[in-house]
This record gives structure tokens, C-alpha cells and sequence, in this order.
């Protein structure tokens, strides 16, 4: 397997996919992102479990997304012909009179010859549940391979899951891997259900046709720039793969356990939604024509947060889960041997201060945008106020900070900024909503969350805002102090903050989040948001040539196939972390946009 990140993603807003350079499907769960794997090679070569395709004496000579879709085709050529491998996951309307989609659980691999026959062998091995028990595949019908698990887990929870996969090929040359000559199309439906109506070929065909309408029609509605068109298409259809379609929540990425350093033990989870990432991404996917998909993920969080007495986590489960127990999978080696391999996610019971203000944010450009109906103004209006109830009582608290740290709580800068925007967005939907009195009685604590954050936050002696109070250390989030409307783009204490995180933080065109030693020692690979950080940063301090520049760089960083990891290696650019993150792509987006403001859009 290579060891850079130069996967591709296939998906349909309920799961997603990884597909290596040798067109192996090394990532799968099903039947959503947060399920069991399976396939996941990516985190154990030996274990994990694969779904490979070979061409015998031939290479693959070709990889890209088909025109402006999630479907991904891979060529192989060799002496004997060549082929396409068309890869998807079903994604289509159902009915002509409904927005509902159909998301099943499907993953297609479909063969097509182009030239010659070409010999071709299948290796079908999946392993499921995390691979934590023996898994068996075995013929089950004439066209039609089933693959089972079962066992008990260690707090005494039985386990059972199975896989179906049809084929028009023949069990036999699946399940003993044998090599055979492609002559007419073959396809392989891989499900997680048992179809009541077995696929055939023709139905196979007519899933891929409506898949690419539908992913076609969807990109034409994405708006975009002339310059940046293509890296901006890829990123919003990026996004719209890692929203979870049954409930309109965003998972942060589509793996778990890709480790952020080769080697070191900084692997999460990150098949969840953070209020923060998912926030951020609904502006900016608002910005670019899908403000049916910001709306989803806010009525999402409306009906996740019940009550008025309910308090906002930084994340949930895709429907709304708060539990989210972090357990280890020590029988999996990790990626490279990255271990430990961690399902579940620790930090959803931590205290962070910015999600307040990043959620009141994304509810004050929503509303802005689209009416709401009265009753559900009403209710926005309770949450407002419960919210900044909570910011009132906890903003000169200590927490955890955006970067999840797990040891001591701090006075994270970036988190009383957040608070201030809090209360800054809660003021504003307050006198959009003719509550007057309540905005005015507010004014005061707004102001002083500023001064206060301007007084402990500044260090005269860097000439910075700092991580947090009384300490000399940086941090990139403070980098979008301007952007948050806390200071103007031309304060020189924000331009001066830029220009000595510049110089403290940057690393051959690329930014560390921080440099000063957290609970697993010091970060040493860039933090790819932040790099985008900083070019809006430049940006918005007035240096727009250095911004394009930087973003350039970034944006010829992308993998292969337009996409990002997590975080970059700073001297190979090999991608790192969680892939494909959200995070990532939203960022990219939004400089592009910001770059880009006084162009006109390019056609779509």
C-alpha cells in the first residue's frame, strides 16, 4: 500500500469509501460512517481487510472522478487490453415529487473492457466489525456471496453483522480469487442488506446513469470562481459526501485512527459531528448555492438540543448521540503502525467556550439568509437565550480550548473571542427580532467579554494575542480574529499577530497549530486548516499578493484527486490525519471565495 495519502473517496452521504492507487477499497463502513468496518487494511494490512482488482500482467494507467461527480474511474492497461473500473455508491432522488434521497448502503464496482480482453482477478476479503472476530465469506445462492460475523465483546455484548455481495461474475472466481478474461461488463454490488430483488446488470447501469445526474445537477447549482473553479467544485462535493444524509449532520472525516505524526499515538475518531467543523462548514456551503444543507444541519442540531435546560456538547453522533465512549482496538496494528486504533471519541464530554459562539454564528447567518416560520423563530429564540445564559456563566471559566487539549484547563484566547461573538450574534438576532431591551441589557457583557480578551489576551512584550492568558505561546486560531469581527483586518495588534505568527508558526509555507508542548509533546506536522488560516489572515491584514501566494501553494498541495488530509508533512507535503477532512475543504473554499471576491463567478 502507499504510504501517502493518495486515496480516493466514493460516497453517498451515509458512508463513504477510501480507494487506493491500486483501485483496492482499503476504508468501507457499513451501513453508516460510524459503523463497524468493513474493510479497513488502511489501519491493519494483515487484519484489517481489503476489496482489491487486479489486472494480471497490466497497471493502472489512469485515475479521476468522472465530470463534476463522486463517481471515480480507474484505467488499467496491460498487453492484453484495458479496462475501466467504475466505482460508486447509489445516490438518486426518489420520485419526481420529493427532495428525499435514496441513500442505501450500497457500494458498485462496476467492470468495463475497452480493448482487448484483459485478464482479471478479484480479491475479496472483508473482515468485519473491526475485524475483532473471524469473518466468513461463502457462496450463498447462484449470483450472490454472503459474508458473516458474530462473537462477544468484552462487556459482554454479543455481535452479529453480514455482507452481501452480487455479482454477474460467478462465485467461484470471486471467493478463490481465480483469474479470468473480461469479456462483457461485470458489476459487484456490495450491501448491507439482503435485497428482497437480487441486482442485475441492467439495474446496476440505470443506478450509475441517475447517480451521475444527480451529482451533475448538484454541481451545477454549486457556485464558484473562474480561477479556483475545479478545487472548489471537488471541495463542496467533498462536503456534501460527509454530510449524513438521514439526519443532516456533518462527520468531521470518513476515517478514524489516521494518525496526525507517523508513529505517535495523536489517532481519533472523527466519524462524528463537531458542532465547530460542521458549523463552519454550513456558512460556507450557504456562500456557494446549498443553503437546504446549512438549514439541515441546524434543524439537526435544534431537535439534538431539546430543552432549554440542555447543554450544548462540542460533538454528537450522527443522530444525536452525547455518549460517545473511546475505546481502543489493540488488535490492530494502525496505519504504519501508528497505534493505538481508537473507536469513540473522549473529548465529547469536554468544556470548550468556542462552540457557543460558532453555533450562534451559523444560526445568525441562517436566519439572515431564509425566513423562518414564527414557531420556529420562537423556538431559535429559546435556544439564543439559553445559550448565552450558558457563555454568561462560564465565559471566565477555564476549558479545554479548540485543539481538545485532554491535560489542564486554560484561559484559551480563542475561546473568550468565541464567547464575545456569542453574545456579539445573540445581540444582533435580538434586534432583528425586536427585543430591544434584551439586546441593550446584553451590551454591557458583550463589551466587557472584548476588553477583557483585549487586556489578558494582548501581550505587550511579543506584541501578540497569545494561546491563552499570562502566557507567551501562539496559536493560529487567533488568526481569525478579523474574520469573527472581534478587530479590524487593520488594527496593527491583529497585523502584528499575523506577522509574528508568520514568523513563529509558519514552516515552509505551511502552519503549525501551535508549537509549545501539549499532552503528547509538540505538534510536528501542519495543521492544514490553519495554513488556510492565515491566507485569509494576510488577506484581511491587507496583504493579498503573500495571501494568493500562500494559497496557491496550497491548493497544488491537494492529493491527486483535489483531495486533504487533516495535516501535511512540512517538508514532503504527505498528507496526514483523518482523510478526507471537512475541516480542510470548507477552509479551502472560503479563501478562494475571499480571493476571489471582486472576480465574477464562472459558469457552471
Amino acid at each position: 500500500m502507499k504510504k501517502n495519502y493518495h486515496q480516493a473517496i466514493i460516497g453517498n452521504g451515509r458512508t463513504a469509501a477510501l480507494i487506493e492507487p491500486d483501485a483496492t477499497i482499503s476504508f468501507c463502513c457499513l451501513p453508516d460512517f460510524d459503523s463497524g468496518t468493513s474493510f479497513a487494511r488502511i489501519l491493519d494490512e494483515e487484519k484489517g481487510g481489503s476489496f482489491g482488482i487486479e489486472m494480471i500482467d497490466g497497471t493502472v494507467t489512469d485515475r479521476r472522478y468522472d465530470h463534476h461527480t463522486a463517481i471515480f474511474i480507474t484505467t488499467f492497461t496491460g498487453p492484453d487490453g484495458s479496462f475501466e473500473l467504475i466505482d460508486f455508491m447509489p445516490r438518486y432522488p426518489i420520485g419526481e415529487l420529493t427532495t428525499h434521497e435514496d441513500v442505501a448502503p450500497d457500494v458498485v464496482r462496476f467492470l468495463r473492457p475497452i480493448e482487448g480482453e484483459p485478464i482479471v482477478r478479484i480479491k475479496y476479503d472483508p473482515q468485519l466489525e473491526y475485524a475483532r472476530f473471524p469473518t466468513s465469506t461463502l457462496s450463498d445462492g447462484p449470483d450472490r456471496v454472503k459474508s458473516t460475523t458474530e462473537g462477544t465483546l468484552p462487556d459482554g455484548k454479543s455481535v452479529y453483522e453480514s455482507l452481501y455481495l452480487y455479482s454477474n461474475l460467478g462465485n467461484d472466481l470471486i471467493l478463490e480469487a481465480k483469474e479470468f478474461p473480461l469479456k462483457d461488463d461485470r458489476f459487484f454490488l456490495m450491501s448491507y442488506h439482503d435485497k428482497v430483488d437480487p441486482p442485475t446488470a441492467d439495474l446496476v447501469e440505470l443506478m450509475l446513469q441517475r447517480t451521475r445526474a444527480y451529482w451533475m445537477l448538484w454541481s451545477a447549482k454549486t457556485e464558484r470562481t473562474k480561477t479556483y473553479s475545479e478545487a472548489i467544485l471537488r471541495s463542496a462535493i467533498t462536503l456534501k459526501m460527509l454530510q449524513f444524509s438521514p439526519s443532516g449532520a456533518f462527520v468531521a472525516a470518513a476515517t478514524t485512527s489516521l494518525p496526525e505524526t507517523i508513529g505517535e499515538e495523536r489517532n481519533w475518531d472523527y466519524r462524528f459531528c463537531w458542532i465547530r467543523d460542521a458549523s463552519m462548514t454550513v456558512s460556507t456551503l450557504h456562500r456557494i448555492g446549498h443553503p437546504w444543507m446549512a438549514r439541515r444541519f441546524v434543524d439537526w442540531v435544534m431537535n439534538t438540543i431539546r430543552t432549554k435546560d440542555d447543554t450544548l456538547q462540542i460533538m454528537y453522533g450522527l443522530r444525536g448521540e452525547k455518549t460517545l465512549t473511546e475505546e481502543t482496538l489493540d488488535h490492530l496494528s494502525g496505519y504504519h503502525g501508528s497505534a493505538p486504533v481508537r473507536i469513540g471519541n473522549a473529548a465529547y464530554h469536554q468544556e470548550q467556550h468556542d462552540i457557543y459562539g460558532i453555533f450562534l454564528d451559523v444560526i445568525w447567518q441562517d436566519i439572515c439568509k431564509r425566513p423562518r416560520t414564527p414557531e420556529a423563530m420562537d423556538r431559535i429564540w429559546t435556544t439564543v437565550r439559553s445559550v448565552v445564559k450558558t457563555v454568561s456563566e462560564n465565559w471566565e471559566l477555564p476549558d479545554r480550548g479548540i485543539w481538545e487539549i485532554r491535560g489542564d484547563k486554560k484561559h484559551f484566547v480563542f475561546s473568550k473571542v468565541l464567547c464575545w461573538v456569542a453574545l456579539d450574534r445573540a445581540i444582533k438576532i435580538a434586534s432583528m427580532l425586536g427585543k430591544d431591551s434584551w439586546a441593550a441589557h446584553h451590551t454591557q457583557l458583550r463589551d466587557q467579554i472584548h476588553h477583557t480578551v483585549c487586556e489578558l489576551g494582548w501581550n505587550d512584550e511579543l506584541g501578540a494575542f497569545t494561546q491563552s492568558y499570562e502566557e507567551k505561546h501562539l496559536d493560529s486560531a487567533n488568526l481569525l480574529m478579523a474574520d469573527l469581527g472581534f478587530i479590524d483586518g487593520e488594527d496593527p495588534r491583529f497585523q502584528s499577530t499575523v506577522r509574528l505568527s508568520e514568523k513563529t508558526l509558519c514552516r515552509n509555507g505551511l502552519m503549525y497549530r501551535y508549537k509549545n508542548d501539549d499532552d503528547f509533546g509538540a505538534p510536528s506536522s501542519a495543521f492544514t486548516v490553519c495554513s488556510f488560516w492565515m491566507v485569509k489572515a494576510l488577506a484581511q491584514s491587507g496583504r493579498r499578493d503573500d495571501a494568493r501566494e500562500m494559497f496557491d501553494r496550497l491548493v497544488s498541495a491537494a492529493n491527486p484527486m483535489g483531495l486533504y488530509g487533516e495535516d501535511l508533512d512540512f517538508e514532503t507535503l504527505r498528507h496526514l490525519g483523518n482523510f478526507p477532512q471537512a475541516y480542510s475543504h470548507l477552509a479551502l473554499i472560503d479563501c478562494a471565495l475571499l480571493l476571489e471576491r471582486e472576480n465574477t463567478f464562472a459558469e457552471r
